[in-house]
């Protein structure tokens, strides 16, 4: 036992008080009779310390633990799931302490309402609670995606957010890693599980396809979530963004002219090529409606104003990832350009147009 409490960083009273409760008891004994731990019950306790450390109570340990249907893998994927919760929680705050930051070296006095924003509910809500209002399903764009799904009827939906573009006449589970996104799916919407596409906790050939739609761009690790999508289904839809083509940056007059920074967001970011290889797809083209109703970045190339709200900025993650002193520059230079006419002298041809590609890309596998 003391070497164990040794290896796990915690004391011999713990483990005592784990054993009288039941949590992780030893099952082996020593030549001499002591007590010892056999290799699953050093699962366990790896287990119980991992979830305590997380943050949980022991009476929620011990039914999590104690889940005759939960194995090893599930715990893992799970926990792994929290983590990545913990981490968009963390990038959050840090986006609200640059915040601050700049409104206390402006001199703006921050109320204590914006204060308590950094540690309160409303933290990731600046994020992941805008979805709602601007990030509604665009019935063009989901034709396209019904389309692709072709006759599958079992669909797995990754990264599925507040459950846009879910179909409703095919037998549809969601798997999405943060509890704010999944606190805000409609009443009727499609079981939702806390899990990673990078480690999706189901057999090979589960389901008849995946799905993932504006996701891909969040993964850890995106070619090791498009993997995982192609072993638990026969089809692959994936809506994702084309960085391959050269010059890609100045497709969209915003990134052109205004936020140069979002090539930056997306330096890591797998090709569009090497995606569609791992997963064997073609790729088509999506053009972005100009009265899109799914608020994704693109959504307001004809809208040129729409990108001067807030409500609106928060659902795109972009804003966030490129910083408050990159995007506050950003929308001064854009409200001086309309208010100039000088947007409308650069862009007056868009005006013209129903749709446009703006780098938006189905891989169909």
């Amino acid at each position: 036992m003391g070497q164990v409490a040794e290896l796990a960083g915690v004391t011999v009273r713990t483990l005592h008080h784990y054993d009288a409760v039941g949590l992780v008891r030893p099952s082996a004994r020593t030549p001499a009779g002591y007590r010892a731990y056999a290799a699953g019950d050093v699962e366990r306790l790896r287990q119980v310390l991992a979830y305590r450390r997380l943050g949980f109570g022991l009476r929620e340990i011990a039914e999590l633990v104690g889940d005759p249907r939960t194995d090893a893998v599930a715990h893992l994927r799970r926990l792994r799931g929290l983590l990545l919760e913990r981490r968009d929680r963390a990038d959050a705050m840090l986006a609200a302490i640059d915040r601050e930051l700049t409104a206390r070296a402006r001199g703006v006095t921050v109320t204590p309402e914006e204060q308590l924003e950094m540690v309160g509910p409303r933290l990731y809500d600046a994020i992941g609670g805008a979805y709602t209002a601007t990030r509604r399903t665009d019935p063009r764009i989901a034709a396209r995606i019904q389309d692709a799904l072709g006759d599958a009827r079992t669909v797995l939906n990754v990264g599925a957010g507040t459950g846009s573009y879910e179909p409703t006449d095919r037998e549809v589970t969601a798997v999405e890693p943060s509890a704010v996104m999944r606190g805000q799916r409609p009443d009727g919407a499609a079981p939702c599980l806390a899990a990673a596409a990078e480690e999706l906790p189901f057999g090979d050939g589960a389901f008849d396809a995946a799905m993932a739609v504006s996701t891909v761009h969040h993964w850890g690790d995106p070619i090791a979530g498009l993997r995982e999508m192609r072993r638990v289904a026969r089809r692959v839809v994936v809506l994702t963004f084309d960085t391959d083509e050269p010059g890609w940056q100045d497709r969209f007059w915003l990134t052109r002219d205004y936020l140069p920074e979002f090539a930056d967001v997306l330096a890591d970011f797998p090709s569009l090529a090497g995606m569609a290889d791992v997963i064997g797809a073609r790729t088509e083209p999506v053009p972005v409606p100009w009265d899109c109703t799914d608020g994704l970045f693109e959504a307001y190339w004809r809208r040129p104003t729409a990108y001067l709200e807030e409500r609106v900025r928060r659902a795109m993650s972009v804003w966030t990832r490129v910083g408050e002193q990159a995007a506050q520059r950003a929308v001064r230079g854009l409200r001086d350009d309309l208010d100039s006419g000088r947007w409308a002298e650069r862009n007056g041809e868009l005006t013209t147009l129903d749709a446009a590609d703006l780098g938006l890309r189905l891989l169909i596998a």
